[in-house]
């Protein structure tokens, strides 16, 4: 309590004393934006509206499975009439439900990596385009082959080598081990596309300077991502778990938080509204903070396989330690919001990524509310012994994977998607009703049903014991059952309002995708100039 009250304090100290700690504008300065349909697309980005049709169709398949796990728990045997379970059983709807939660967004940060190299550096090599092509097609193989070895593996239909192509059965790396390693080598492919593109930008560029963070960051993708092969269905549980625990807690938040810091960076430089030495320090500053903490607060996820006495004080530490990044990301969130309006009262064109800068303002806000305050309640160990795998768990982790990882998902295909589908065929009333129906939808499940549940979960577990707390009986009695149903308008709004428009815009990319060009000029294809503002005389 005290590492968490003391560091933001000290943050916000250092963020009100010195300004450059955070995002800001070029004061005094006018940047007239590029409409985008001025904006000559290399094909490589073009490739990606594909990748952004993939994602959102993966979206909406998860959240509509999201949708039905969450059934089950309202009405266990019975699906509005129909037999669910026959077709689709509970253990393979949520399996499905948490690995499409990967997938989609991990098709959203590729696609929009692959999107920002040309114009990061000026330029594409030749045939870029079927690299990009090749990858999405062995996306597809692994993601639709993992999802059918899964089915068969927990049916039982495979009964030699299931842990290979049917369900290692570790959550979050539930795919058989041979589609494990066809993703980690198609995250390597994918750093090889970007080092191709990037080659001549990082030859000219000192190794501390924005592009070769932007490479070293999404060379830990995949590294990171392999050293859950080290998770065996064969090993003691001690050892699997702390490997498990690599990719659900170093690889999500400590390495997609940093690519994610670099390429929100590198939009705002890119867009001419941010200086590139100030990006650098937000940059450095957030490596610092998300080491400090993501690195030894991994260990509060290993309170129960064995772990000695330090750990389980180091974890706790840094662990609560972690909110002090998250609190600093909820700054620079509303900072984006301001450079935007700031920029489009400013310029003679109006600011053509208002929806975009909003779902990173979103991912500001459920980062501090979901990973940290969410997180922070469940993270001590005192409260992990009697809470872990209630409600509560769950309500930290919608809350801070859609609420950071989907809403910035989302966020990046708009940025991306607004510069594919013409002017006359974007549309701003869509991006706006998926903004909405998503971060309500998402509030309603959290505080209409998870938080609430979570709570009479944890009271139920020391009051009575934590064995109960989790039995059928308690699960399904009349209090829990009625707060399960009160969820049903939050997922028909997240589910309806929220990916569908993110569909029919990325369906419009596919459809729409505007001519391409062979080079781009330099980053200054988002904007036209940046120039002197008059200041009124006073």
């Amino acid at each position: 309590m005290v590492a968490l009250l003391g560091g933001i304090g000290l943050l916000l100290a250092a963020f009100g004393r010195w300004n450059f700690l955070g995002w800001h504008g070029r004061e005094d300065q006018r940047v007239l934006f590029r409409p985008p349909d001025d904006v000559v697309l290399t094909p490589a980005q073009s490739s990606c509206a594909w990748f952004f049709f993939v994602m959102a169709l993966l979206f909406a398949l998860q959240a509509i499975l999201g949708g039905a796990t969450q059934h089950y728990r309202a009405e266990i045997s019975n699906f509005f009439g129909f037999d669910l379970a026959r077709i689709l059983p509970f253990n393979i709807a949520r399996t499905w439900h948490l690995q499409l939660a990967i997938f989609w967004v991990s098709t959203s940060f590729l696609a929009a990596g692959i999107f920002l190299a040309p114009m990061i550096a000026g330029r594409e090599p030749r045939r870029q385009n079927w690299l990009s092509y090749g990858l999405l097609s062995a996306l597809a193989i692994v993601v639709f082959g993992s999802l059918a070895g899964e089915y068969a593996g927990i049916s039982g239909w495979i009964r030699q080598g299931w842990s290979w192509f049917g369900a290692q059965g570790f959550e979050y790396l539930d795919l058989g081990r041979f589609w494990q390693i066809l993703l980690t080598v198609g995250l390597l492919f994918w750093v090889i596309i970007l080092f191709r593109g990037l080659r001549g930008r990082l030859a000219s560029e000192h190794m501390g300077n924005m592009p070769w963070l932007f490479f070293f960051s999404a060379l830990s993708i995949p590294a990171f991502y392999a050293v859950g092969l080290l998770a065996r269905t064969n090993s003691h549980f001690t050892t699997s778990d702390f490997w498990r625990f690599w990719v659900v807690h170093l690889w999500v938040e400590d390495f997609l938080e940093l690519f994610t810091t670099i390429m929100v960076a590198y939009i705002f430089v890119l867009l001419g509204v941010v200086q590139e030495r100030v990006a650098l320090k937000v940059i450095y500053l957030d490596v610092l903070l998300y080491s400090a903490g993501g690195v030894v607060g991994t260990m509060h996820h290993v309170y129960f396989s064995g772990e000695p006495s330090v750990h389980m004080a180091l974890g706790a530490f840094f662990s609560a330690a972690e909110v002090i990044p998250l609190t600093f990301l909820t700054l620079e969130a509303w900072s984006f919001l301001q450079l935007g309006a700031q920029q489009s009262a400013n310029s003679r064109t109006p600011f053509p990524h208002f929806w975009a800068v909003m779902f990173l303002a979103s991912v500001g806000f459920w980062n501090f509310l979901g990973a940290g305050i969410f997180g922070f309640l469940i993270n001590l160990p005192i409260v992990s012994y009697y809470e872990i795998g209630t409600a509560l768990t769950a309500n930290h982790g919608h809350a801070a994977m859609m609420g950071v990882y989907g809403m910035l998902a989302v966020g990046l295909a708009l940025f991306c998607l607004r510069y594919m589908v013409p002017e006359n065929r974007w549309s701003d009333r869509a991006a706006k009703i998926s903004f909405w129906s998503l971060n309500i939808g998402l509030a309603w499940m959290v505080f209409a049903t998870l938080f609430p549940l979570g709570i009479l979960q944890l009271y139920h577990s020391v009051s009575v014991g934590y064995f109960d707390a989790r039995s059928l009986k308690f699960l399904s009695n009349d209090t829990n059952t009625l707060l399960e149903w009160l969820r049903l308008p939050g997922d028909a709004l997240f589910i309806l309002g929220g990916t569908l428009p993110v569909l029919y815009l990325a369906w419009l990319g596919v459809r729409r995708t505007k001519p391409t060009g062979d080079v781009l000029g330099s980053s200054e294809v988002l904007f036209t100039e940046v120039a002197e503002s008059k200041r009124p005389n006073i």
